[in-house]
């Protein structure tokens, strides 16, 4: 298990390249045990355990549950005052006869289309794989519903954003009944433009090279909702443009229209995030026949990620958080060094180019903090 996740956090994302890891000293002494002495596990191994042992159901329930684990021992390090979730699905592009694979109209590509929950810290709290062809929301409340139920009994202010896929009756009745604070566009239709009308009449004058943005809120009810909802919609005249670009999002915020957008356009991280896993991790390396081949190496991809985006997040100092994880692992986890072994200890000779000794030093001064017991609590 330690080698298919730190493998793939260190760049080595294919089953194939345990040969070469299984004699590797780093990871032989990641991984542990006799591992140490010996060897680690070789392909043949890995190929067994990720689609023998993890496919089975009661293993790969456990291991979709395990993203959500770790966040939550986080947590006990870092408690928080507030939950933002971001929802958005992806694509994972697919070559021949993949189980599960379908051509996706949106994309224009064969492909999976796995969809993904983060919260505003950027940890993945649950990530599911879909055929190619289904819809964006797809088995949405599978993902949320688990997420939503880890924090409901904590102290704290709970938000939910989503694009337009997510504009849903069924979203809103369950984030109401579970007292979360939303703001999800919703598509624009004739009914919604005659509300704001006089805020789409050109304004009079030379267009200034700012862009002119004009926000409005009303209640409005669907003819699928169960009871009326405040909307808000944002009107961007640009200089050069005949029409204006409108907006419109669906809330149970109080907030005033301008600070509901602002909150809104934080969810344009959760992208970034999904863009980080796919080119640090390779995430959408899912080469599997079976599709549960493919989701197990999904779950593992997570695992990977929120290893990465721990370290990130809670051993960097300060002047080198802004690291992407690709810089993350180019610099700190997948570089060359000495190994020195003696009987009595293993010593791993790094060049400072990447790093310098006093920020490696810190890095590992905070990882020990976290390795701390917690003080007793009462």
């Amino acid at each position: 298990m330690r080698q298919s996740t730190f493998g793939r956090l260190a760049g080595y994302e294919d089953t194939n390249d345990a040969e070469r890891l299984s004699v590797d000293p780093t990871m032989r002494h990641v991984v542990g045990g006799r591992a140490k002495t010996r060897h680690a596990a070789s392909t043949s191994q890995m190929g067994r355990f990720e689609t023998e042992v993890l496919t089975q159901p009661a293993n790969l329930d456990a291991l979709v549950e395990l993203s959500g684990k770790w966040i939550d021992r986080v947590r006990q390090r870092k408690p928080m005052s507030e939950i933002i979730l971001d929802m958005d699905s992806s694509v994972s592009e697919t070559c021949g006869q993949q189980e599960g694979s379908a051509y996706n109209g949106h994309f224009s590509c064969t492909c999976y289309h796995p969809l993904f929950c983060f919260n505003q810290f950027g940890d993945l709290e649950r990530a599911l794989l879909r055929n190619g062809n289904v819809h964006s929301a797809e088995d949405w409340r599978s993902v949320l519903e688990p997420v939503v139920a880890r924090y409901r009994n904590g102290e704290m202010q709970r938000f939910f954003r989503a694009d337009a896929a997510f504009a849903n009756p069924k979203v809103y009745e369950f984030l109401e009944k579970e007292e979360y604070l939303y703001a999800i566009r919703l598509p624009a239709n004739d009914v919604l433009q005659r509300e704001i009308k006089p805020l789409l009449t050109r304004p009079v004058g030379r267009p200034p090279n700012r862009p002119v943005v004009l926000f409005a809120s009303f209640s409005y009810q669907a003819g699928t909702w169960n009871k009326s909802r405040r909307l808000v919609a944002k009107v961007e005249w640009h200089a050069g443009e005949l029409f204006p670009r409108v907006g419109f999002i669906v809330t149970n915020l109080r907030r005033d229209e301008e600070s509901v957008v602002h909150f809104y356009n934080g969810r344009g991280t959760a992208e970034q995030w999904i863009k980080e896993g796919k080119n640090a991790l390779k995430w959408t390396r899912l080469s599997c026949h079976d599709f549960v081949d493919n989701h197990v190496r999904l779950q593992l991809f997570a695992l990977a990620y929120n290893l990465g985006n721990f370290l990130r997040r809670l051993a960097l100092p300060e002047g080198v958080k802004h690291w992407s994880l690709t810089t993350l692992r180019e610099k700190l986890i997948k570089i060359g060094a000495k190994v020195v072994t003696t009987a009595r200890y293993v010593t791993f000779q790094m060049a400072e180019v990447a790093v310098p000794r006093k920020l490696f030093r810190a890095i590992l001064d905070r990882i020990r903090r976290l390795r701390e017991p917690l003080p007793a609590s009462g």
